[in-house]
């Protein structure tokens, strides 16, 4: 395809891009701003997750010509018609609508919102026919016309605060001034008394404005719950293009208020921090009669002062990374500023830079009488919540603007004198443990080598004494023992001269090195006796060593080398080793688990009914029950279920809808959670401590189900439930529909209480206590990378990683061992477009991480350590092949010489998933070929659990049909494959050898690469891992589109009609019914429990504050508090997430 030219708008148009709702996956929006803004446009960029309000009052209140939007999480017929409703009802329907969503947007779907009134949604043929800038032209096309070049009513509607009003007059006078003039002459006769006073905020780029303005405006609310206030925010504009990136709003949290206006102006000339339309935009915004003004400047280095002509107070914002102190003396602001912020106090050297800075406002202001201590400048960390120094500095910035305008706006707000400091994640002493564990694992491998050598001399001197002895000389931990060496004149001075030789060689062997070598003869044998035992948690396994091929062959499940070298024998178990001893290469236990294959399959669509009766078909005559849970958006976001229309469409798409304890039992009834055999897996994160509640207190209620039965007390139980719901007034909750195939009931039983309303105290103690040390599973709960890739964070990154420390803390505390507190996720890495080394990479760092973290909050790295599993992606690369292995080594290496932990905390334990990036929605039946090759890298790699996709998840959800497809690829391996009999098939070979030391290396030197930025989250705040995994994104996506990487049935060997995008006959949504019955259920909820809630989430924020575990009381919370009433709380105490770019 030939590069296109982009097209030349005629008007100033300007589009308002974000992901929808609920909606994490950014990286195409962020291509198509990047597009869409290097085609001469002024791009208003909001991010992922925002709701249908957000982005129709933001485009109303920028006066865009158009939203180009994408919706990859279902919901999209409503999300986008309540948009297109939204703005014909607050009188702006002239605004375009673009969207987009792959595959998960169907033809007819499209053909539907575009008769509703949308502009335009683009399909992935729409893609390959016009290429992406093609696509950009013919949206710019259709949104450039002429905004502000009519104003009938707007100025009377001013005075009401009018969005729109406001946002055409200051169209008006940046695109046709002349029209504007007499309006904006009145405009300024009306202001000539104005008080309204503006605050004037400029500095550095990249010194963190935008949040600290969002800080200020969060705190001005609270302060003033009647005031309002007006923001004006400059962006400097491209000189080649015209275009700007207008990306304040991104960054955020505050703003979706009625008493907050705010509008972003390009700068629309190079060079200078303000527009020049920017005297307009105050005079327009004062006339609205707003009660402060807030004007934020594009910041373009240290000549700022153009702000000083339009506020009556000002703040300097700039960063400790300032350089020599003598460069203070050409900061221009720092003459006038009224009040100087340091923000990013947390970086290295802010104590000095703030000492300097103060000095030289003193110098400047000839303040030489006072103390430089009282200047005012601030040190604030804007990005951490609540921070002490953004509290004293919003505090003085009112108390100057009451000084110097005599405003009204007297504040009360509540501050401590306290500096800020930073709260550190990782402590600053520790942030080289990346390097460290890389230096530590390079020492291992070093030794290792020089050992190897000195056990190949070993030998070669042993050979000697051989062959000149005559026999074979025996061995013992001394060496060669010197009865069993056949001495002759002839041979004695000889031989005794080598066996001082060895003894001498031997000093340098250590002492457990030449153990393998004794005892390797014995290990041998061991797996060549029909039987092999080995002990786990002090439990004796027996396990048949061969198994007995059609041909009668003896098949041996571990297979091991034939060396007879000592260097070979010891390298190998150095490096390599039989699975279930270090450094654990080929697995973590001597043989796989019999009658429990590594099966986990993904379900999750609907009620939680309807997963309860997929879970039950897809486990339909297994022994083992693993279940893997997948949430719906609204769950993903921490959001109770609503009738709002863009929250509505997504209630029970793409996963299930789970908000309260009683959907958590619905959906795992008739499995016994504490059953050994029975394992569940609930890929959420964000608010992950949330759901982790509820299923643990649905395990827990079933146990108290088992006692009842047990115990005959159903009548008594029955009656105490009817007489609590007789006394709340509303219907008890329900399973709705008939219980599927083989679920006995398990967990209904309880419905709409919890154990402890109907059993004596001591009795649902002890039963808890059990249940507690019984359940098996894995919590995703991995918000770095949710950081980093995927976009579900919900809370602020400290807060979030504090709420996972929590659990693990109460996961020690109550003995929960058989449940993993976290999957460290690279999966999710991956399919942001992650190359396999820069996965396996930025997963163990992260891993390494949450150890150093959990390390400094004080816990045992024996106690955590086996609470921590990961989860990784495996597509058809080479690098694949040897993921869980390199993990494997790298991660045993480090726990066992670097931290000293034991044994079991040094296994780590991986499940793996077929790739989701290599599911084309082109010829979808060769997507089965792909994954099970796939699979095949993993069976063969000895992962602990499997997800394989089915073939048409590039286009629906799941079927049937294709899941019970997906499951019979794991099947056939596992139970066919002669070759998967065999539990260690790929050690030996020389190109996986070559491959693991490949990949391993890549691996260490990532985290040195990492570590030159910080560690993980110093690397996070520069988005070092976001911008990486973009790149190879883009690299992977350019190779395809050119066809350099060949994908079968995709960009060559296509069909003879060219492989259309395959459109599915079956889509799986969910029903009207469900989510009506799920919005019912959760006001049935708030309605029984109206008594319990506020007492519980008072409890919950008190822990917060007072820095108690949270998880204990979210144990408490989640019997009786939905998941958005838990979040909403917990949003007061621990902060929002702040979007990236």
């Amino acid at each position: 395809m030939e590069a296109q030219i982009p097209y030349i708008p005629i008007n100033k148009v300007r589009i308002v891009t974000a992901a929808s709702l609920f909606d994490g996956h950014d990286a195409a929006i962020n291509i198509m701003r990047r597009i869409i803004q290097s085609t001469g446009v002024e791009v208003i960029h909001l991010g992922h997750d925002r709701s249908v309000e957000e982005v129709v009052n933001t485009a109303i209140q920028e006066d865009a010509n158009a939203i180009a939007m994408t919706s990859y999480q279902g919901g999209h017929n409503e999300y986008f018609k309540y948009m297109y409703d939204l703005l014909k009802e607050k009188g702006a329907g002239h605004i375009k609508i673009f969207g987009g969503g792959g595959g998960v947007i169907l033809p007819t779907e499209i053909a539907e919102l575009e008769a509703y009134g949308i502009t335009k949604i683009y399909s992935p043929d729409d893609g390959r026919a016009l290429g992406l800038q093609g696509m950009i032209n013919d949206l710019v096309k259709r949104s450039d016309y002429a905004v502000g070049d009519v104003i009938t009513d707007e100025v009377a509607e001013l005075e009401n605060k009018n969005p729109r009003a406001l946002a055409r007059i200051i169209s008006s006078a940046e695109n046709f001034p002349e029209i504007a003039k007499p309006i904006l002459d009145k405009i300024r006769e009306k202001n000539k008394d104005s008080k309204t006073p503006v605050l004037g905020i400029t500095g550095t780029g990249g010194a963190g404005k935008s949040s600290l303005v969002d800080e200020i405006v969060r705190r001005f609310l609270i302060d003033f719950p009647e005031k309002t206030i007006g923001l004006i925010s400059v962006d400097p504009s491209k000189r080649k293009t015209g275009g700007a990136l207008l990306g304040d709003r991104i960054r955020m949290n505050a703003i979706n208020n009625s008493r907050v206006f705010m509008r972003s102006l390009a700068t629309r000339q190079s060079n200078l921090a303000l527009s020049k339309y920017v005297a307009d935009a105050i005079e327009v915004v004062k006339a609205a009669n707003y009660d402060i003004i807030i004007l934020e400047t594009s910041g373009i280095g240290q000549s700022d002062t153009e702000i000083m002509d339009h506020s009556d107070v000002s703040l300097y914002v700039m960063t400790p990374e300032f350089g020599a102190a003598t460069q203070l003396e050409k900061i221009d602001m720092l003459d006038f500023a009224d009040l100087v912020a340091l923000n990013k106090f947390d970086k290295r050297g802010a104590l000095d830079a703030i000492r300097d800075v103060k000095k030289q406002y003193q110098r400047n202001h000839n303040l030489w009488d006072e103390n430089p201590d009282t200047m005012p400048v601030f040190g604030t960390i804007a990005s951490q919540f609540n921070d002490p120094g953004m509290n004293t500095l919003y505090k003085s910035i009112m108390d100057k603007i009451v000084e110097k305008t005599n405003s009204d706006l007297k504040s009360t707000f509540e501050i401590t004198r306290e500096m800020s400091e930073k709260i550190f994640v990782i402590p600053p002493h520790r942030t080289r443990y990346l390097s460290e564990i890389a230096e530590n694992n390079r020492k291992y491998d070093e030794t290792a080598l020089t050992q190897v050598e000195v056990a190949q001399k070993l030998y070669g001197i042993f050979k000697t004494v051989e062959s000149v002895n005559g026999n074979l000389p025996q061995l013992d931990k001394a060496g060669i023992v010197e009865s069993s060496l056949k001495l002759t004149d002839d041979n004695k001075d000889f031989v005794s001269l080598l066996t001082k030789e060895f003894d001498r060689v031997k000093m340098n062997l250590d002492p457990y090195n030449w153990e393998i070598i004794l005892t390797w003869d014995e290990k041998v044998n061991k797996y060549k006796n029909p039987i092999y035992s080995f002990k786990v948690r002090d439990k004796e396994i027996k396990i048949a060593t061969h198994t007995e091929s059609l041909s009668h062959s003896q098949i041996p499940k571990v297979a091991l080398p034939k060396y007879q070298a000592w260097g070979d024998i010891l390298k190998w178990n150095l490096q390599e080793n039989v699975p279930g001893e270090f450094p654990f290469a080929s697995g973590l236990y001597p043989f796989k688990r019999e009658g429990e294959d590594p099966s986990r399959m993904f379900a999750g669509e609907g009620g939680p009914e309807r997963t309860n009766k997929r879970f039950h078909y897809v486990s339909a005559g297994l022994p083992a029950k693993r279940l893997s849970t997948a949430f719906d958006s609204v769950t993903l976001y921490g959001n109770d279920p609503h009738i709002r229309p863009d929250i509505y469409g997504k209630i029970g798409n793409a996963g299930v809808s789970i908000c309260c304890l009683d959907d958590a039992k619905k959906l795992y009834s008739g499995f016994d959670l504490s059953h050994p055999a029975t394992s569940v897996s609930m890929t959420i994160n964000g608010p992950a401590p949330m759901l982790l509640g509820f299923f643990m207190n649905a395990a827990i209620d079933q146990n108290c189900e088992k006692y009842i039965v047990e115990n005959g007390l159903q009548d008594e139980v029955e009656a105490k439930i009817a007489e609590i719901y007789k006394k709340k007034g509303v219907d008890r909750p329900s399973y709705q529909g008939d219980l599927p195939e083989g679920n006995n009931g398990l967990g209904l039983m309880l419905l709409g209480v919890t154990g402890d309303q109907v059993l004596p105290l001591d009795v649902y103690t002890d039963i808890k206590i059990k249940t507690l040390a019984q359940v098996r599973g894995t919590v995703q709960a991995d918000i770095l990378k949710e950081d980093q890739a995927q976009n579900t964070c919900i809370f602020s990154t400290e807060f979030a990683l504090r709420l996972m420390g929590d659990v693990q803390e109460y996961f020690i505390k109550e003995n929960v061992r058989n449940f993993y507190s976290v999957s460290i996720s690279g999966y999710h890495i991956a399919e942001a477009g992650a190359n396999p080394i820069t996965q396996l990479a930025f997963t163990l760092a992260n891993g390494f991480t949450y150890v150093e973290y959990y390390l400094s909050r004080g816990m045992n790295i024996n106690d955590f350590g086996p609470n921590l599993s990961f989860f990784f992606s495996n597509g058809i690369d080479p690098e694949y092949a040897v993921i869980g292995r390199v993990a494997r080594k790298i991660w045993a290496k480090a726990l066992k010489n670097k931290y000293g932990a034991n044994e079991r905390a040094q296994m780590l334990k991986y499940h793996i998933q077929t790739s989701g990036r290599s599911l084309h929605a082109q010829e979808i039946d060769f997507n089965d070929i792909r994954t099970t090759l796939q699979a095949l890298y993993a069976i063969y790699d000895n992962c602990n659990s499997l997800h394989t996709n089915a073939y048409d998840e590039a286009i629906t959800t799941p079927t049937e049909e294709s899941v019970r497809r997906a499951m019979a690829i794991q099947l056939i391996i596992n139970k066919e494959l002669g070759l998967a009999k065999n539990e260690n098939p790929i050690q030996g070979s020389f190109i996986i050898e070559e491959l693991t030391d490949l990949v391993e290396d890549a691996v260490l030197q990532e985290f040195d690469r990492i570590t030159e930025r910080g560690g993980v989250l110093g690397a996070m705040e520069t988005m070092y891992q976001r911008s990486k995994i973009q790149e190879e994104s883009l690299y992977y996506e350019t190779l395809k589109h050119t066809g350099e990487f060949p994908i079968i049935g995709v960009n060559t060997f296509l069909s003879s009609k060219g492989s259309p995008t395959v459109v599915p006959a079956e889509v799986i949504r969910a029903t009207e019914e469900e989510k009506a019955y799920q919005i019912e259920m959760l006001n049935h909820l708030h309605e029984a429990g109206k008594d319990q809630v506020a007492e519980h989430l008072n409890t919950l924020q008190e822990a917060a504050i007072k820095n108690e575990n949270i998880f204990a009381h979210l144990m408490e919370a989640t019997k009786d508090c939905s998941l958005g009433q838990i979040t909403a709380a917990l949003f007061e105490v621990g902060g929002q997430y702040r979007r990236n770019m």
